[in-house]
Order: C-alpha cells, then structure tokens, then sequence
C-alpha cells in the first residue's frame, strides 16, 4: 500500500481530492481513508464553553445555591 498525504477542506461532508492525486485513482479501487483533525479547534472549543459557564455562573450569589438541590 502507498501512503499519499493531502490537505483539503469538505465540502459538503466530502474530502476533496487534489488533481495530481485523483489521477492515480481509479472506480473501485481499494483506498484506506485515515482523517487527522486539527486538535487546536476543540482546545479552543473547550476554553470558550469553559469560559461561557464561568460568565453565566458569575451572575449568580451563594445565596442560589439553594435552588441547586432541586
């Protein structure tokens, strides 16, 4: 099996295929799919919904806390 590596972006939920790479494809051949993301994107996913829970929180006194037991 030969490795090729490519970057691309989907377009609509599909890989696009560089040229110089889909000329060495042909119809049903055998092609082993491995996708790496970019683990910045959930880091930072993360910190803003980390960060949205703490503003929320913040606006709320200890004395709330009484309706958490419900």
């Amino acid at each position: 099996m030969k490795a090729v590596e490519f970057k691309s972006k989907l377009k609509g939920k599909s890989i696009v295929v560089p040229d110089n790479i889909s000329s060495e494809l042909s119809e049903g051949k055998d092609v082993r799919v491995i996708i790496l993301l970019d683990e910045i994107d959930k880091e930072e996913e993360d910190d803003f919904r980390n960060l949205s829970a703490n503003q929320f929180l913040s606006g709320y006194s200890e004395s709330d806390s009484i309706y958490d037991n419900y």
